[in-house]
């Protein structure tokens, strides 16, 4: 969290660019200066050329301005790129920090987990590199382009005042009637993403039972408040943007007709006539801007606003210890754990110790603090209280990048990514082949997988696979790369008998490889691969120990072979496919 006075992580972002930002504000000087060409141009040809009738002259002055036109050109054609190049580093700083900030805080509170800080970003970058940035640099050459009319004629300066406020005033009610419909817009537009988002990934259920028309009547009734709450704030500021355009119009015109006066009366020149309402616009321009983009600017500080609290809650990768390959050994210290947006914890003082090469079962009913007990190990979800341990060393002490490859994870709802097979069993990672293989063969899927239209180059996406295939696709790829501790929710809700069999299978080999592993099963038959069995009840770890002792004090047996459960009667109900 940030201290007080400590600057925040986004405004720290931002001021390291300020380089860049100096750099387009020292070309919009000279462009400014530049700007004062065509009246001064104007000024010399009624003043000087109409009057002289001096062709010499005329050609002289025109060979200037085109010099100077050109130099302009340059100038803005090389701050163009220099912005370009501030863009891609904003947001080279921003959007893999955010990206990283999206996933830690979908684990805090998956349902409310969205894309949308992305967009943020780029809505931030687009207004800070467009018309806003040149507002913001055009706006204090103002004064200038006033004591420049002033010079001309007193009453041109109060008459661009007047101008001036009439217009900031405009841009004011603007604000006022603006900001508040805006920012329930974007709300309200966030709420409908996050909405839809959540309902795509239930797609299947929504069909199935005719769920399609209810949704979409919820959603309806969201867009159609964001549309409402836009359609306010569009109207508003179409109000205030075309009056600034009209007003700015014929404050021009009325400087030619203030000109017209002053000339006839022998105060100002021709020229000063015609060059003080070419000076008026450029003076106006930057206000007229800042109208123009009003709407821009508070978008862009609505997202900066989600950015800057979504770093703030999100801590930023942090150089580790480079500590030891881990071996497997897990250490669990009377943790306490409140899953996220949840009141009461899942888990209540759960000690466990698991050696090297343990095969340790979890069992219990549903709501028995199981999957809460897999995140704890697997550092998913934060500790209230207790010490989850690998090797001795704090789970949290690991970078998650070189520690992920030593674990395996098969979570109960299984999602497989974008990509071929291949890239998913590999992790997204460079493909080994050869690794890849022997993980698909291990988790018993490799036959399936070459009977893929393309085998394991085969394109994922939501239909193309069962849930079953899913599922063990997903168990080769928590196999993939040998790691030292595989942890596996409920691995057969979704399989057959092959595919039971081949996890059967697959522990074993686990087992005689040494390596670690965590199940979670409500399915005794995969039981006789375990050589513990922890039963837990209420958030608490009831019976821990030798797999077949804790059978034993359950009134269970330990199959031998499987099918055998539908033989024997529990005295207790084991959870189902689902549950926590």
């Amino acid at each position: 969290m940030q201290k007080p006075g400590q600057i925040s992580e986004l405004k720290d972002s931002i001021f390291k660019l300020k380089k860049y930002f100096l750099i387009v504000g020292f070309f919009s000087f000279f462009i400014n200066l530049l700007m004062l060409v065509p009246p001064l141009y104007m000024l010399q040809l009624y003043d000087r050329v109409v009057t002289s009738k001096s062709v010499d002259t005329l050609i002289l002055l025109t060979m200037i301005v085109v010099i100077l036109f050109i130099t302009m050109s340059l100038l803005e054609i090389t701050r163009s790129k220099i912005i370009v190049r501030l863009s891609n580093k904003i947001d080279d700083i921003l959007t893999v920090r955010v990206f990283d900030s999206i996933f830690y805080q979908a684990n805090k509170d998956p349902a409310r987990a969205t894309s949308s800080p992305i967009s943020d970003v780029t809505q931030m970058r687009q207004f800070m590199t467009g018309n806003g940035l040149f507002a913001f640099f055009d706006a204090p050459w103002f004064p200038i382009y006033l004591g420049i009319l002033f010079i001309f004629h007193p009453y041109y300066g109060y008459f661009a005042i007047f101008a001036a406020t009439v217009l900031v005033i405009v841009t004011y009610i603007n604000e006022k009637h603006t900001k508040e419909p805006l920012g329930r817009a974007n709300a309200a537009n966030r709420g409908t993403s996050i909405f839809v988002e959540s309902n795509i990934r239930n797609s299947e259920v929504i069909h199935a039972m005719g769920m399609l028309p209810s949704i979409k009547k919820t959603w309806k009734e969201k867009h159609d408040d964001f549309l409402t709450q836009q359609t306010i704030a569009s109207e508003n500021a179409s109000i205030w943007t075309n009056s600034t355009k009209t007003l700015r119009m014929m404050f021009q015109s009325l400087m030619l007709g203030l000109g017209g006066y002053l000339a006839i009366t022998n105060e100002v020149t021709p020229g000063m006539m015609i060059a003080g309402s070419i000076v008026l616009g450029r003076a106006l321009a930057p206000l007229d801007l800042i109208v123009n983009t009003w709407k821009q600017f508070s978008s862009a500080r609505t997202s900066y606003k989600r950015i800057d609290e979504l770093l703030e809650n999100s801590p930023a990768d942090i150089e580790y210890m480079q500590l030891p390959d881990p071996v497997g050994e897990i250490s669990v210290e009377n943790i306490v754990l409140v899953p996220p947006k949840a009141t009461k914890p899942s888990l209540f003082g759960v000690n466990l110790q698991i050696d090297k090469g343990e095969i340790v079962g979890i069992i219990g009913p549903s709501a028995a603090g199981k999957s809460s007990l897999a995140r704890a190990i697997l550092g998913i979800w934060p500790l209230n209280n207790g010490n989850v341990r690998l090797d001795k060393a704090d789970i949290k002490q690991y970078d998650r990048g070189f520690l992920g490859k030593f674990i395996g994870y098969l979570p109960q709802d299984i999602e497989l990514f974008e990509g071929t097979v291949a890239q998913n069993i590999a992790r997204f990672t460079e493909v080994d082949s050869t690794k890849v293989v022997k993980a698909a063969q291990m988790a018993g899927v490799h036959e399936m997988i070459l009977q893929l239209s393309d085998g394991y180059d085969t394109v994922i996406n939501s239909s193309s696979l069962s849930g079953g295939q899913k599922q063990r696709i997903a168990l080769a790829r928590a196999l993939y790369d040998d790691p030292i501790l595989v942890v596996l929710d409920e691995p057969n809700s979704n399989l057959d008998d092959v595919g039971e069999l081949a996890l059967v299978e697959a522990l074993k080999a686990l087992k005689e490889r040494g390596t670690t592993v965590i199940l979670i099963t409500h399915k005794r038959n995969v039981l006789m691969a375990t050589t513990k069995l922890a039963y837990m009840k209420d958030g608490k770890v009831e019976l821990y120990g030798p797999t077949q002792e804790v059978l034993q004090k359950l009134g269970m047996s330990q199959p031998a072979v499987k099918g055998l459960e539908n033989k024997v009667k529990p005295k207790i109900q084991l959870s189902k496919p689902g549950a926590n």
